[in-house]
């Protein structure tokens, strides 16, 4: 089975920054509500840890109303994609995952589950249109290059947990003590959690998702052997993305998709979590023969 060669590191670090997140998670409760915050962090923790590893892929598909790919429902999109990715899991040695399609005009995709036995692949209906079959065959191998390299359980965990973060931080805000002696909170500790714990969510998404995405990029090129593939989709994707951003994302969940699913608006571009698609295709050439 292909594997990145930063596979153990990659592990390493996820399992540290969601014990962060956790722990964040936990502080904020009781920042904002005393004993009774840290109580209430504590049970939001555990379960949104549960969720997160075992329905973080429903959750996800369940989010931007994905359909299941099926040859009885979509024969001719299933017809089209099911033989790319089939192609692509034997020459990983991963088992087929399932397809799923999301009804939306902007084009994206992304890869969830708790394992590579559990794995789907989502793609929206607009980048079926926009692309051929050679760059498909590039975004697919990107997306199952997340599933070789455990990517989609810890991405999908972080965005359970960022999601917890700031609704607790919500709740604090509204719900927050502000007179009892001996909780330690009030009015502006649950405000500043209001502000900082999205914040924190989201910086943490970041440093989990860049370098992650490179390191699928790099599985693609080497799958495919074909780096071009991935280069003209991304070019593709980075313009019309812009032009038609998806409406219902939110940014727990945006580290999921092979580009950012929003339109570059200035506060979305400081918590972006991906690198630059200027800087994905510079190391993708790299890959190419031509190098070009």
């Amino acid at each position: 089975m292909l594997r990145h060669p930063f596979f153990v590191m990659n592990m390493l670090k996820t399992t540290f920054l969601l014990a962060l997140m956790s722990g964040l998670l936990l502080a904020g409760g009781e920042l904002a509500g005393g004993r009774n915050g840290l109580y209430m962090a504590l049970a939001i923790a555990v379960a949104m840890n549960f969720a997160g590893y075992f329905f973080s892929d429903k959750i996800a598909l369940a989010t931007y109303g994905a359909q299941p790919l099926t040859p009885e429902e979509n024969p001719e999109i299933y017809a089209r994609l099911a033989p790319i990715v089939q192609g692509l899991a034997q020459r990983m040695n991963l088992p087929m995952p399932k397809l799923w399609l999301i009804p939306e005009q902007a084009p994206n995709a992304f890869a969830t589950g708790r394992d590579p036995r559990h794995a789907s692949v989502a793609v929206t209906a607009g980048i079926l249109g926009l692309m051929t079959d050679r760059e498909l065959e590039g975004v697919l191998a990107h997306e199952l290059g997340h599933v070789i390299n455990r990517d989609i359980l810890s991405s999908s965990v972080a965005a359970t947990l960022a999601t917890a973060i700031t609704f607790l931080a919500r709740m604090a805000f509204w719900f927050g003590p502000r007179s009892d002696d001996d909780e330690r909170g009030g009015g502006w500790s649950a405000l500043i959690m209001m502000i900082l714990a999205p914040v924190a969510a989201l910086l943490i998404q970041m440093a989990i998702s860049r370098t992650r995405e490179y390191a699928a990029d790099a599985t693609s090129a080497q799958v495919t052997r074909d780096p071009e593939e991935l280069i003209s989709a991304l070019g593709k994707l980075e313009t019309y993305s812009r032009r038609i951003p998806m409406g219902s994302v939110t940014p727990a969940t945006a580290h999921l998709f092979i580009v950012k699913p929003f339109s570059g608006a200035t506060m979305m571009r400081l918590f972006s979590t991906h690198p630059a698609t200027e800087d994905r295709i510079a190391r993708l050439r790299a890959w190419s023969p031509t190098g070009k």
